[in-house]
């Protein structure tokens, strides 16, 4: 007859199979082990608390010092991929000092004196949050449009009408010190970011222009040199599809307009100042007319500089022909 001591033991050795054998079909999980444990929180940015020497390794070998000159050589964008990382790191990039330094270098055309007006006024004094909320253009990359027209080919065979669709870009990138530059073609948006730069010359067709920013209003203007100098008078909204974003553009007006030799010659560094206060169909050039472009007006879309290999404008067709039955 068998004991009740060995039926239970008897019964312990099997669950203990049957435990052994559910480690090599189960997924481990260590950080259910995590459970309960209470994590001291690290001490916020101005605390008057006692300071916490906190436990990670990364954080004891890297001083404080060390890591605020790092965050200090950073762009805003990357700021904002850092304070994901840890609470520390967040605390830490919420410093005025990051934002402060980005904010005065974005609207630098305003002036110090403004932008503290600006920042008291209606931010509250709050750096990040003047950076998340009022517009500004973005510097780290492209302002991409895409255009397509129509253009009728050459008929075949009496069945046919061939219609090719052409496709084409608009490009801008803009400089905090008020300059930009400004390129049509039809080359992809990996292909011309690597000579959309100051030292691009005008045989890349890259021309550069002035420009201005009044809320989310940008005016800008360039000047084409040329036996009948044209200047192109731009006017675009600037808008986001989240807060702080500021990655589209909407092209309201697009004006040609002929200046005269006085102006072309006097105006290779204000051509916003030349043509300040005119109008629409104004041109001080009689063989060249006053021409506002009611055609190829498709929204910028902002495309930064580290995604231009992959972005989708690259797998847009630049030609493509259709044959429609005549």
């Amino acid at each position: 007859m068998t004991s009740d001591f060995a039926v239970k033991l008897a019964a312990e050795l099997e669950s203990a199979s049957r435990l052994r054998a559910a480690q090599f079909l189960v997924t481990q999980r260590p950080w259910l082990d995590l459970y309960g444990v209470n994590v001291r929180p690290v001490t916020p940015f101005r605390s008057l608390s006692k300071p916490f020497v906190d436990s990670a390794l990364l954080h004891r070998s890297l001083p404080d010092e060390l890591l605020f000159e790092i965050f200090s050589r950073m762009n805003p964008y990357t700021l904002g991929r850092a304070a994901c990382v840890c609470r520390k790191w967040r605390y830490t990039i919420r410093n005025p000092v990051f934002w402060r330094h980005a904010c005065l270098r974005a609207w630098q055309l305003n002036g110090i004196v403004e932008n503290y007006k600006i920042l008291q006024s209606t931010y509250h004094g709050v750096w990040r949050k003047m950076w998340l909320l009022r517009p500004r253009l973005r510097t780290d990359g492209l302002y991409v449009s895409r255009n397509t027209y129509i253009r009728a080919g050459v008929a075949e065979w009496r069945t046919t009408n061939p219609v090719h669709i052409v496709c084409y870009y608009r490009y801008m990138r803009f400089y905090p010190s008020g300059r930009f530059l400004y390129k049509n073609s039809s080359q992809k948006v990996k292909d011309v970011a690597k000579y959309m730069n100051v030292r691009s010359a005008r045989s890349d067709s890259v021309f550069s222009g002035q420009y201005t920013l009044s809320e989310d209003k940008v005016e800008a203007a360039i000047l084409y040199p040329g036996l009948r100098p044209t200047v192109l008078r731009i006017r675009l909204r600037l808008r986001g599809t989240i807060q702080g974003a500021n990655n589209r553009m909407d092209l309201i007006s697009l004006v040609t307009s002929g200046v005269n030799d006085a102006e072309a010659s006097s105006s290779d560094d204000d051509i916003l100042g030349v043509v300040e206060g005119w109008q629409e169909d104004e041109t001080h050039n009689p063989d060249v007319p006053a021409v506002s472009h009611k055609r190829g007006l498709t929204p910028f879309v902002f495309v930064p500089f580290d995604e231009v290999e992959n972005s989708v404008l690259n797998l847009s067709v630049e030609k493509m022909d259709y044959f429609v039955p005549g």
